[in-house]
């Protein structure tokens, strides 16, 4: 049976996407095993996920830039080359410093989004881009269910190093496949690289990564940390100050003021800080002990984070489909709505991982129908030859959000902590330092309080349906 050519791109695009996110959901269930193997502590282990998602949020705007200008196809093809090379390093690891290294490397890798996503706008024809980002939104969810169970599985049977090295064969077998299937496309070589403007972006949001990975072990007013946050600040600021007066900028600020571009920007930083604050909070709160917490192992824990992301997947297209039929913004108030009741459900029902299950379902159906239109917003709404920096910047953002999350859950758990004391054979004993139920509370509240504000901004965005854009680029 003939595949049609732009299904074909879909299926390698988000087959690599589910190994990519597999690769980096896996690394966390084997986080203690790795700290115990190379005899490190927490703090210096917490980089092994750190360094990659610092350089890859560096690094998006500038392959964004790069498949711009000398063709989507072979920056993504360079990308995910990097991450194969590197997730093969990784594998084969003899300290801490090298896996960090080799970890740091695959961030480069991390392009392969927003490049896929702009490959599937130039690819599809308008009436199915929303659907068909809606797909690689969701697949992008079983990828992070396969991490925490199946990498759970393969740490505990085989080794952290089996993990890598596994997903290096396929990632080779995934290269070559997409060599064969995605299609060249038009390269601009003419327009020059902003070699300032890239160093002065990669480099404050790397700071501003670093200050909110290492705020938690360094403390948030130390004199190194204060450092970092007044640096990356300052180059941050300084990039858009360049970029106003380069001849040729790595994004024209112009297009950044767009009003879905504005928006989408907006609602990607302060959605993915929601999302990593409860998913954060979940993980936590299933393995802490009773009555604190659920005290289950790894594995359950990630199963009870599972269900959802494979909801995800289902109900992805059809929010992709719903974008492109109703436009973006109703379908974005609906997801922010859906997302306060899932948070509130945590707030009235967490006593067993079934109810759980329930409560983390509700809230990845709204988020889901957050990412699939802001995606889309950036993607029809800046023109070809900015499509893909203008998504890896957002992609950008997103990771900021996400990076403050965990960071904002750990500091209202912190707030809301205290000792438990058991008593064996008559003697008290310190089993440690546990949230209380008023911390996760606050933690589901805070999240409400985002769900409302992401509504009041997606109320600012110009909705549009597949129709109207078919019939602008006709009269155009």
């Amino acid at each position: 049976m003939h595949v049609p050519k732009n299904l074909q791109v879909l299926l390698t695009l988000a087959t690599v996407a589910l190994l990519v996110n597999y690769v980096e959901t896996m690394v966390v269930p084997a986080l203690p095993t790795i700290q115990s193997d190379f005899s490190t502590t927490s703090s210096l282990v917490a980089w092994v996920t750190s360094a990659y998602l610092i350089v890859g949020s560096a690094a998006s705007p500038l392959f964004g830039k790069l498949g711009d200008l000398y063709g989507k196809k072979r920056l993504y093809l360079i990308s995910l080359g990097f991450y194969i090379i590197s997730v093969a390093l990784a594998g084969f690891s003899t300290n801490i410093y090298f896996l960090i290294f080799a970890r740091a490397l695959q961030g480069l890798g991390f392009s392969v989004f927003p490049l896929g996503l702009a490959i599937i706008t130039d690819t599809f024809p308008k009436e199915r881009v929303a659907t068909a980002q809606g797909v690689l939104s969701g697949t992008i969810g079983i990828g992070t269910a396969l991490g925490l169970v199946v990498g759970a599985y393969i740490d505990q049977d085989l080794g952290w190093q089996y993990a890598f090295h596994i997903a290096a064969l396929l990632g080779i077998l995934l290269l070559v496949v997409s060599s064969k299937t995605l299609e060249s496309d038009v390269s601009r070589p003419k327009e020059a690289l902003d070699i300032v403007g890239s160093a002065l972006l990669m480099t404050g949001i790397s700071l501003l990564l670093v200050y909110t990975t290492e705020g938690p072990y360094l403390g948030w007013f130390s004199a190194l940390e204060l450092i970092l946050l007044a640096l990356g600040a300052v180059l941050t600021i300084g990039f858009f100050v360049y970029e106003s007066r380069a001849r040729s900028p790595l994004i024209q600020l112009g297009l950044l003021k767009i009003r879905n571009v504005f928006v989408s920007n907006i609602v990607g930083i302060v959605s993915s800080l929601m999302l990593l604050m409860m998913f954060f909070a979940v993980i936590y709160y299933t393995e802490i002990p009773p009555p604190f917490g659920l005290g289950l192992d790894v594995i359950s824990a990630g199963l009870t984070l599972a269900p959802a992301t494979v909801v995800m997947l289902v109900v992805g297209p059809i929010v992709g489909r719903l974008t492109g039929r109703i436009g973006p913004k109703p379908v974005l108030l609906f997801g922010s709505l859906v997302c306060a009741l899932g948070f509130y459900l945590f707030l009235l029902n967490r006593s067993t991982s079934s109810v759980l299950v329930e409560d983390v379902i509700v809230t990845g159906i709204g988020m889901i129908s957050i990412i699939v239109p802001i995606v889309n917003m950036v993607a029809v709404s800046l023109p070809e030859d900015s499509r893909a920096v203008g998504l890896g910047m957002n992609t950008m953002l997103r990771n900021l959000g996400g990076a403050i999350g965990p960071v904002v859950a750990t500091t209202i758990m912190t707030s809301y902590q205290t000792a438990y004391i058991l008593t064996t054979h008559g003697e008290l004993f310190y089993a440690g330092s546990f949230p209380l139920a008023i911390g996760f509370n606050t933690i589901f509240k805070v999240d409400i309080l985002i769900s409302v504000i992401t509504f009041a901004l997606s109320a600012f965005s110009k909705n549009y349906t597949t129709r109207s854009l078919k019939l602008n680029s006709a009269y155009a």
